[in-house]
């Protein structure tokens, strides 16, 4: 498809997330990872100097990026020169993080972000793109109240609802109209290692800020329409949420019960799920996982260390789906938090937007 691979910017680009992107982005097919940036701290160094001893990622550090030259995050109109997208994953506050994407985009730059900061904002598209692609067509008024030609921004929704949110997708025609999800969340959530937060060794933690209301929230977003140039969220189904943090490194797990307004048999549910797809699996972008849900039988599964990386991090893995004495039905659900749920997520919709021509090398090339 790419006569000639897009260059991309990543924003925040010595933090985990922003380890994510650049270890997702080596050798990718349509984007070359061109320039970086971080904090003033960083700014100066080479990417090797600056992340220093904090690499956290499994695989080494890729050549390609060792000796670019960090930037600092703040010099939006030089830093944007150099680039045709950009991935955000910048550690700030909100405000702050709000500012600068609004920047960026304002600066003629696509903005794909794994912020928190956005995923409110009315007329910035919040998507999982085997869910809501069509949240994609907000962009045309979010140009206009920008003033921009090019430049916008994407978001994609908090890791802690990929390893529910799709399954009820996939259940939408049997109404279901009261959810409870427990998610057990891994501490790459939070940025961290073993090495860096020992304390979680053999410990939970019942609270992880700000997470229960995301995950009640946000797969409303996602099931929501556009009405006069803003997305306007669903009505339902209520969900309620307790967010765990546990020992794991990577993979969030997610009990969830259901109810449904026209039951189903199990049959109807697990046929719904194992042949649920988007537009990501008709186009085969890059990153997208061929099966995008799978369903194990074993009563033992989905387990973190066996399922995490099924279609490299970005399919859902189900299981224990089975009728319940209270609701209708309980399963469940697991999801790579980083990947599906984090950088690649947000890859994923830089595919999409690519293929629908949101994203484009700039003219000048």
């Amino acid at each position: 498809m790419m006569e000639k691979k897009l260059r991309v910017g990543v924003l925040g680009a010595t933090g985990m997330v922003g380890q994510r992107f650049i270890t997702l982005l080596e050798n990718h097919p349509w984007f070359e990872v061109v320039a970086v940036a971080a904090s003033p701290r960083s700014a100066g160094r080479t990417y090797e100097e600056a992340v220093g001893d904090r690499w956290k990622m499994d695989t080494p550090m890729p050549e390609t990026v060792k000796r670019q030259i960090v930037m600092n995050v703040n010099e939006v109109e030089k830093f944007s020169e150099q680039v045709d997208l950009v991935f955000s994953a910048v550690d700030m506050s909100k405000d702050e993080i709000r500012a600068i994407e609004e920047a960026y985009a304002k600066a003629e730059v696509p903005v794909v972000s794994n912020n928190s900061a956005h995923r409110w904002t009315p007329d910035v598209p919040m998507v999982i793109p085997e869910i809501n692609p069509e949240h994609f067509q907000v962009i045309e008024f979010q140009r206009k109240r920008l003033g921009t030609k090019r430049g916008f921004i994407a978001v994609k929704p908090n890791c802690s609802i990929q390893s529910y949110a799709p399954v009820l997708t996939a259940w939408r025609e049997f109404e279901p109209y009261e959810v409870v999800a427990t998610t057990y969340q891994a501490i790459s959530g939070a940025g961290k290692t073993f090495k860096d937060w020992p304390e979680m060794i053999g410990n939970i933690i019942p609270y992880i800020g700000g997470e229960e209301e995301k995950s009640e929230q946000e797969p409303l977003r996602l099931w929501g329409r556009i009405e006069n140039g803003a997305i306007v969220k669903a009505a339902g189904p209520i969900i309620t949420c307790q967010c765990i943090r546990v020992p794991v490194l990577n993979g969030h797990t997610a009990a969830v019960f259901v109810k449904f307004r026209n039951k189903p048999s199990k049959e109807e549910l697990i046929e719904r799920m194992v042949h649920f797809k988007g537009l990501p699996q008709d186009l085969k972008l890059p990153s997208a996982p061929r099966q995008f849900i799978q369903y194990l039988e074993e009563d033992n599964r989905p387990q973190v260390s066996l399922d995490v990386d099924f279609e490299n991090g970005m399919g859902i893995s189900v299981g224990r789906l089975r009728e319940d004495t209270v609701y209708d039905y309980k399963f469940v659900g697991l999801s790579h938090n980083t990947l599906r749920g984090a950088a690649g997520g947000a890859v994923l919709c830089a595919e999409l937007l690519t293929a629908q021509g949101y994203i484009q090398a700039k003219k000048e090339r």
